[in-house]
């Protein structure tokens, strides 16, 4: 089987989702990705078309054929199918820029689209492998390719030569994994919200009871486990075992056990380690915001000031990156009538949010005091 650019592009976010494409299995659907994959069409449609209408006058192709690269005339080509006897990629479009002197070569850029604004290492990659396969097929070095990516349809230069050595790495990978004649390991991670085989992979893990349920746990903690023996959740769940903890340590935050929290997995129930204390001077206002992390824009503020039935409850909305400011403004006047106000959240997202707004709109929160707890990681913003 030939590597493709889309089995490439599977393997980088996960062995099984590799393994299942090459085999053909059914996609059990997936809301976020249906719509990830309907966003890379339709944006790859209009900007194939932004490209051809900024070639006018020149020479343009739609799925021209590989057969004759060398001798090709056009200056930009879309949909172009490359392939050897051992990879293949489908590139989205492919500059080419004449010769720029006697005995020099036409240069070829391989160029993607992404509706994305952040771009990742992986898109990097992906631009390499069309990259690398298109140099095969020329018989000589391809240097730069291009991605074209988010709202301002902005253009990355990658340079390949850095790239290669982990593509190559990767691409020799692919067959074991492929000629093994079995899936790999399953083990979910952080992909697996994005991915079309998520619920079937989930329901497997869930048969298994196994150790990749416990999010946040890396695969050196995982094989360590396994190699004293512990291969799922309630395996682990009975290792955990309470210690007082030494009079120089208690004034500084427990660690995080895998253990605990797969015994309240498996009790159903919530364990607290020690005995915390919430002492609050003033009035508790907890806080809940949500973003899209790829914009770089916070749509919505969740504030509930007080507790039991006393507690109000708001919820500021932006519709729009343009109403992202007037939410923000909405917030200080609703802490500005609060005594004494003290913000309570978990994890660091809104610690983030706090310090941005304060810096993007140059009106910095006054608060009597900010907490967060938990070990949530801080989500990309």
């Amino acid at each position: 089987m030939k590597i493709t650019s889309d089995l490439f592009d599977a393997f980088l976010k996960c062995p099984t989702k590799c393994y299942l494409r090459s085999i053909g299995q059914t996609r059990a659907g997936n809301a976020y990705a249906e719509w990830v994959r309907e966003q890379n069409d339709a944006y790859r449609k209009e900007a194939v078309q932004r490209l051809v209408t900024l070639a006018e006058g020149e020479v343009a192709v739609t799925q021209p054929g590989a057969a004759n690269l060398k001798t090709a005339t056009w200056r930009l080509a879309v949909d172009l199918s490359v392939e050897t006897e051992e990879m293949a990629s489908s590139l989205h479009a492919v500059e080419r820029v004449p010769s720029q002197g006697r005995g020099k070569p036409a240069q070829f850029i391989p160029v993607r689209f992404t509706f994305f604004n952040k771009l990742t290492k992986d898109d990097r990659l992906l631009v390499a492998f069309d990259s690398f396969v298109l140099s095969e097929v020329l018989g000589r070095e391809v240097r730069v390719g291009k991605v074209i990516h988010g709202d301002d349809h902005a253009t990355l230069n990658v340079k390949v030569a850095s790239l290669l050595g982990t593509v190559r790495k990767i691409a020799g990978k692919i067959p074991e994994l492929l000629g093994g004649g079995s899936p790999p390991d399953l083990i979910l991670n952080h992909h697996c919200g994005e991915c079309e085989f998520r619920d079937g992979c989930r329901q497997k893990a869930l048969e298994k009871d196994d150790l990749s349920l416990l999010g946040g746990m890396s695969a050196k903690e995982r094989q360590k486990l396994r190699s004293k023996g512990i291969f799922n959740v309630t395996q682990l769940s009975y290792t955990f075992r309470p210690r007082r903890r030494p009079k120089r340590l208690r004034g500084k935050r427990e660690k995080y056990h895998h253990s605990l929290k797969a015994l309240a997995i498996r009790e159903k129930k919530i364990h607290i380690v020690g005995s915390p204390e919430l002492k609050i001077e003033g009035t508790p206002v907890y806080l809940d915001v949500e973003g899209l992390p790829d914009r770089d824009f916070y749509y919505l503020i969740g504030v509930r000031i007080g507790n039991g039935d006393s507690a109000v409850r708001h919820s500021l909305w932006a519709d729009t990156v343009a109403d992202e400011g007037k939410i923000w403004r909405e917030l200080l006047s609703i802490l500005e009538t609060v005594e004494k106000p003290v913000l309570i959240h978990y994890g660091s997202y809104e610690s983030e949010f706090l310090e941005r707004m304060g810096e993007r709109y140059n009106s910095p929160l006054q608060v009597a005091d900010q907490r967060y707890y938990g070990e949530a990681p801080a989500r990309p913003a």
